[in-house]
């Protein structure tokens, strides 16, 4: 049985890059098809570049590190590969990987991280942060964007099985492409590398790449609000000086720092905050694998990887944080009061514990017992 694995672009080690591995990994025969890859992000993935077959984009300008830039060639590029002599095709989609051509007698499997974002849900957050809400450059990528969804929505017919990363993405599947989901199966976190501490102390911790839509800025806000209660930012990216700007004495951004010192603050931290809307978040799960609790935004994947309550409800010791419900700095100083009011009822070893549930050895079983099991429904 031939098998072949998709992958948009393999150009940095993220999240998505983790579910990635793990298919090549289970399937050590297959080839690889990704529209740009690169040769140090491969090395860290532990995957021989011979096994990689790569789109025309890879020969373009810039395109290992400006890849995002020939967004509008993505689904002209992905057509591309022949993939006419493999008897199953494995997508690893958060955009256009989906979208290859398989003929009747294939058995296509998407493992799919959400329907294209800039596309769908961020469409209108997209041209407003990019500027491109008018003038001639926001006429052309207001056109590429409706063929894009015009494309997308017909290629979801080219897969057999959906297999979202979380019951968020389970819905949004149904909503864009009216296919329901196979099975939902989150993706993998190295639960084991963090470790369990009980003894707290008191601070508050948020770590991201700083980018508008994971709302850095928002938690820094309030904490500078509330004023008394010390909060350590661990991240950079381009909203760092912005975010520094509005920082009060109580904050303090350490800037980017390595996965021992990110580690260590979340063994220590009082609460790990987050207040992105994610499709999963996979950051909150390693808090609490830390016995760290979370006070999260209620929407999202949050809600699936958070065992939470929103201000006003009744808390248990099976809780491991609390939910606001709007993003807005209000919002979330009347949550962490809530917390704060509410704090000896968490349990640092009940808050490991529901961490375990999303650990990378309970993905790779479940993921290769259900690509087995779809192989052979269809087959």
């Amino acid at each position: 049985m031939k098998i072949a694995i998709v992958h948009e672009w393999i150009t940095v080690v993220a999240g998505s890059e983790s579910c990635f591995k793990v298919f090549t990994e289970i399937f050590p025969e297959a080839d690889i098809y990704a529209l740009v890859s690169d040769k140090k992000s491969l090395e860290k993935l532990n995957i021989n570049p011979n096994r990689v077959t790569n789109s025309f984009i890879q020969k373009l300008p810039q395109a290992k590190t400006k890849w995002k830039r020939y967004l509008p060639l993505f689904p002209f590029a992905v057509e591309q590969f022949d993939l006419s002599e493999y008897d199953v095709i494995i997508s690893s989609s958060h955009a256009v990987a989906k979208g290859v051509i398989t003929n009747a007698n294939q058995v296509h499997i998407c493992y799919i991280y959400s329907p294209i974002r800039y596309a769908w849900d961020l469409y209108h957050q997209y041209l407003r942060e990019a500027n491109l809400k008018k003038g001639l450059k926001g006429l052309f990528a207001k056109t590429i964007l409706h063929y894009i969804r015009r494309w997308d929505s017909t290629t979801s017919n080219r897969v057999d099985a959906f297999i979202p990363i979380s019951k968020y993405i389970e819905k949004r599947v149904w909503r864009t492409y009216r296919r329901e989901s196979y099975k939902v199966i989150y993706p993998p976190v190295k639960v084991s590398t963090f470790t369990l501490r009980e003894q707290k102390e008191d601070f508050y911790l948020t770590a991201s790449r700083m980018v508008p839509y994971k709302k850095i800025d928002l938690i820094v806000e309030a904490f500078t609000k509330i004023g008394d209660k010390k909060l350590i930012v661990i991240g950079d990216g381009p909203e760092f000086k912005k975010i520094k700007n509005k920082a009060g004495d109580n904050v303090t951004l350490l800037g980017y720092q390595g996965l021992d010192i990110l580690k260590d603050h979340m063994q220590r931290a009082k609460a790990f905050v987050f207040a992105a809307e994610e499709d999963f978040g996979i950051i909150p799960i390693e808090a609490q694998a830390c016995g760290t609790p979370v006070i999260a935004y209620g929407k999202g994947g949050s809600l699936e990887t958070i065992s939470g309550k929103f201000v006003g409800e009744k808390l248990t010791e099976k809780n491991t944080g609390v939910y606001f419900k709007d993003q807005t700095v209000g919002s979330l100083v009347d949550s962490i009061d809530f917390f704060e009011k509410n704090y000896s009822i968490f349990n640092p070893v009940k808050i490991r514990e529901f961490a375990l549930k999303f650990d990378e050895s309970l993905f790779r079983d479940d993921i290769k017992q259900t690509f087995n099991k779809i192989i052979k429904e269809y087959k």
